[in-house]
């Protein structure tokens, strides 16, 4: 008995050592040494000014910006507390907030034509997804044109520019970026 105890303390010793030190340790060092902007957050700046991370959404709230998708993630987009709703089709409170989320976009963009896509409608798995699909920037353009004095046809052309397409050409569907477009507006390039 008391060498298989032994056996069994020198496993774990050796598996906390291999995996809880030099395997993370490992890949820190590797991570940081082949992509060093995606290791450290993929953070944005301007003007040497941090203002936001390619991948983790920000709430937008003004008319002359593109709005992301709602969050589930805490109080808003808070990247510690990320996760969806859990609740299911049939939840009284889902349909309430669905609900109540539609009116809200609606009343935001009397302009755009049709129903607001869902993913304006649905938060993310994660409540912080940083991108929206090109339906949403599109049927968001006549509310961010008339804020900012421009023509839809202008704000459309910068959607095109704007769109990303699927990651390797087949995983994922296409995307804007939230952050970088409403940077893009502003003439802002981040550094």
């Amino acid at each position: 008995m008391i060498r298989h105890l032994g056996t069994s303390v020198r496993v774990t010793a050796f598996s906390i050592v291999l995996l809880g030190l030099i395997y993370p340790l490992a890949m820190t060092g590797l991570a940081q040494a082949l992509f060093p902007r995606q290791a450290n957050g993929s953070l944005i700046a301007v003007d040497g000014k941090l203002v936001g991370s390619s991948i983790i959404g920000q709430l937008w709230t003004k008319p002359r910006y593109f709005h992301g998708r709602p969050s589930a993630a805490g109080k808003g987009y808070d990247p510690t507390a990320t996760g969806g709703t859990n609740l299911g089709p049939t939840s009284k409170k889902l349909i309430d907030a669905t609900r109540k989320t539609i009116a809200a976009l609606r009343a935001e963009n009397p302009d755009a034509m049709g129903p607001p896509p869902m993913d304006l409608v649905t938060s993310s798995g994660s409540g912080i997804d940083p991108d929206i699909s090109p339906e949403s920037a599109y049927w968001q353009a006549p509310r961010v044109a008339k804020a900012r004095g421009s023509t839809v046809a202008s704000v459309n052309a910068l959607i095109a520019k704007q769109v990303r397409g699927r990651t390797f050409g087949f995983l994922g569907e296409p995307r804007v970026n939230v952050l970088e477009i409403n940077l893009a507006l502003d003439g802002v390039k981040p550094q």
